[in-house]
């Protein structure tokens, strides 16, 4: 066990961390926003008119993306029904929206690159997993992107000898906050929730740890061009930087 020191706070008694990956370990800003323009684009060449609507709803204001948006935080399956509603206030069935919504998409993600290979690790996140992992602290990854995009980021920067567990989300666990994929999390590891520490950016991250009964959540603040504007109480430690973070 250790001791995680950072401004503010204090936790003892650490076995396990889990970090959130898009805003945390990943500068994944400029991805996810040419994501959503692609995105709604598409959507509009064939609804005319819901380019900006749609904008709005992912969360993105021109160059800007809110960290606590829709593209920011939630998931793949989150963003397609969110979309799908507006098709569906347009006219169309519910299900005709979901499918041009699905294939749109689809199509924006054959446009794209690798996610892995535009969402380079944040500055300082290496230093930092390799501190932990020496002093023998478990790791692991939560995020509310797919598993198979968290599996090629672990491994296209190399990360698989420092993480016990990383998940994703998929048809089983369809979100972050699912409790099975808590509780698989929490096994997976042989950690009691009162001993994992969280670090995330986002208000979900949060209340994971408050849900979970974890012993608190450090908030990055440096993952977005926009910073996370939390009034939390449970939010007792904010870091800019991961070298903020001090091991004991």
């Amino acid at each position: 066990m250790v001791t995680i020191r950072c401004p503010g706070q204090l936790f003892q008694n650490i076995q396990a961390i889990v970090f959130d990956k898009d805003g945390t370990l990943a500068s994944s800003e400029a991805y996810l926003r040419n994501l959503a323009h692609r995105r709604a684009r598409l959507i509009d060449a064939q609804v005319p008119g819901v380019q900006e609507p749609l904008l709005m709803a992912f969360g993105i204001d021109e160059n800007r993306i809110n960290p606590a948006g829709l593209m920011a935080v939630g998931t793949r399956l989150e963003n397609e029904i969110a979309a799908a509603a507006y098709i569906a206030e347009t006219g169309k069935d519910w299900v005709e929206a979901l499918q041009l919504v699905h294939a749109a998409f689809s199509e924006a993600d054959r446009q794209m690159l690798k996610k892995a290979q535009e969402t380079p690790l944040i500055e300082g996140a290496l230093e930092l997993i390799q501190k932990l992992a020496n002093a023998e602290v478990k790791l692991a990854i939560l995020s509310s992107d797919s598993a198979t995009n968290v599996d090629e980021f672990v491994e296209h920067y190399n990360l698989q000898s420092y993480f016990q567990v990383i998940c994703g989300v998929n048809q089983q666990y369809p979100t972050k906050s699912n409790p099975q994929l808590l509780q698989h999390l929490s096994v997976s590891l042989n950690v009691l929730p009162q001993h994992m520490l969280m670090i995330g950016d986002s208000q979900v991250d949060l209340e994971i740890a408050i849900q979970t009964c974890m012993a608190g959540c450090i908030v990055f603040t440096e993952g977005w061009t926009s910073a996370l504007s939390s009034k939390s109480p449970t939010a007792k430690c904010t870091i800019s930087r991961f070298d903020q973070i001090e091991i004991e």
